[in-house]
């Protein structure tokens, strides 16, 4: 999956993480004290996205939005470092790069637990200047077939969007355009595909995908011809060509027309951090199919890549090397696919 290349539109978000040893309980109110140890940032939200592509040696080439704030400078020298273009990202007077904070303690030697996260969110508008902007980016960088809408709704991805990228990647199979959107996931037409977790499919469809109405608990009875009946009416519905519905610790969903493979959460059930495990999905699914494999191919190694990522503590990636240590611990996701057919 060496350099291939992957447009990415993205709401960029800063991760930041301070830490600390617990020191005492304060004496004015029952506040935990922690001693300052350190702190660091990963690129958050889209970025984050952005970073696992290149972390398995894709050529990510963003598009986005960020302040000149300390927030917005320091997620371009991080995305710099990491050898990822900037000159597609704007910067924009005024705007407070979106910004989640998480407090982490625990004793020296300790994995460290959040206490609490505070964020900085600022929706923007994008004007004229900000899609001349994407456009005249987009025109000179080296054709690429394949682009991701990474919506965390600060904003930067809108409806017109996709006709820019159609209009760029060129139309027809050969060219592809995913979309993961937390709260638009029907209000952007023309995408060929979608990664929507569990909770967001089941909020546009109105229904449990495992849960009949009626019932109390989900049985395991017919569960899997529900999800892939309500997946497949979904696909429709959105016009797509196939949708990856991740469950967390029950895995994925790959709904294509007239089927739907049923893959298993690969390593433990038990997680360290999920944050930011869905944009290692959307990363890896993306660049796997720029790199040729087919939805069912892309789909196993992003199920592998979100086994690894969420027994890390943190906004991370996943290596290369990671990725085939999984594969070939566990060739489970394409052996023994459950197929479901309509």
């Amino acid at each position: 999956m060496i350099d291939r290349p992957v447009v990415v539109v993205a709401d960029l978000v800063v991760d930041r993480f301070i830490t600390g040893t617990p020191k005492r309980i304060s004496r004015e109110a029952p506040v935990l004290i922690l001693r300052y140890d350190e702190e660091r940032i990963a690129p958050g939200g889209g970025a984050n996205a952005i970073a696992n592509i290149a972390a398995l040696g894709g050529r990510p080439l963003p598009l986005g939005i960020v302040g000149d704030d300390p927030s917005g400078q320091a997620l371009l020298g991080e995305l710099a470092r990491r050898g990822i273009p900037t000159e597609g990202i704007r910067v924009r007077a005024g705007y407070h790069t979106p910004t989640k904070t998480r407090i982490l303690g625990g004793a020296k030697g300790t994995i460290k637990q959040q206490i609490v996260r505070y964020d900085i969110e600022e929706a923007l508008a994008l004007d004229d200047g900000d899609r001349a902007h994407f456009r005249t980016t987009l025109g000179g960088w080296p054709a690429a077939r394949l682009a991701v809408l990474s919506d965390y709704g600060y904003g930067v991805v809108e409806p017109r969007t996709v006709s820019d990228l159609r209009g760029a990647l060129g139309d027809g199979q050969e060219s592809t355009i995913l979309l993961d959107s937390r709260y638009r996931l029907g209000q952007l037409p023309g995408v060929d595909a979608a990664t929507p977790n569990e909770e967001e499919a089941e909020a546009l469809y109105g229904e449990e995908l495992e849960r009949a109405p009626g019932t109390t608990v989900p049985g395991p009875a017919g569960s899997l011809e529900r999800i892939h009946r309500i997946g497949s009416e979904l696909r429709q519905r959105l016009g797509m060509r196939y949708l990856l519905i991740t469950r967390g610790s029950r895995g994925m969903v790959l709904v294509l027309a007239g089927r739907s493979a049923h893959m298993p959460v690969h390593g433990t059930a038990q997680v360290a951090d999920v944050t930011g495990a869905g944009d290692t999905v959307i990363g890896t699914f993306s660049l796997a199919l720029a790199a040729g494999a087919t939805p069912v191919e892309a789909a196993a190694l992003a199920n592998y890549a979100g086994g690894v990522v969420v027994m890390k503590m943190g906004t991370a990636t996943v290596s290369p090397e990671e990725l085939e240590a999984a594969v070939r611990s566990d060739e489970i996701p394409l052996k023994e696919l459950r197929w479901v057919e309509s």
